[in-house]
């Protein structure tokens, strides 16, 4: 069955790289419920649009936590070249969220982001609520990047009309309201 905003998220579990730590922990859907997710799907490391989204992503990460929200990149790549990529580039270094190795092609797969004829994932946002369920979605084209401003307006009209009471800082969606 494929992916449906409404529906509950597809679970995830893997080993995620953190640069801002330099450590691995595992990570899965169920560790992050409670609060809204940004799973970010990019194509792989060592590329040349994947570092300048992250940075963006990377720049507003502040805006994200003040609605209560989590992000994490995700490509299928490996732990280890996550680390090997953050410790080499500059525009990655010190990212302040994981990045997911999903090396197997399962999360990728389950949310409908694998391209078979290369074996790498499409640009795929995903905005999961505290409860686990997938309320916004966008996958673009591995060629094109993203709006980080697109996806945070998005979260902060969805974190407005759900009422979860998740937003740590209420004022947050007005201020950023007025960005957007």
């Amino acid at each position: 069955m494929a992916v449906q905003v409404g529906m509950p998220a597809p679970g995830f579990e893997g080993t995620a790289f953190h640069a801002s730590r330099d450590e691995f922990s595992q990570v899965t859907l169920a560790d992050l419920s409670g609060k809204w997710v940004c799973l970010f799907f990019y194509p792989m490391d060592f590329s040349y649009t994947c570092p300048q989204e992250l940075a963006a992503l990377a720049e507003a990460h502040q805006e994200f936590e003040a609605l209560g929200c989590r992000i994490l990149a995700c490509s299928c790549d490996s732990h280890l070249a996550h680390k090997a990529w953050c410790d080499r580039f500059d525009e990655v270094r010190g990212l302040p969220f994981g990045l997911l190795s999903d090396i197997h092609k399962r999360a990728a797969l389950d949310y409908g982001v694998l391209q078979a004829s290369t074996g790498v994932a499409l640009r795929g946002t995903f905005l999961i609520d505290p409860e686990g369920v997938l309320r916004w979605m966008s996958v673009n084209d591995p060629q094109t990047g993203r709006s980080v401003k697109v996806i945070l307006g998005e979260l902060a009209k969805l974190a407005k009309l759900s009422g979860c009471g998740c937003v740590e800082e209420p004022e947050a969606l007005s201020d950023l309201e007025k960005k957007i």
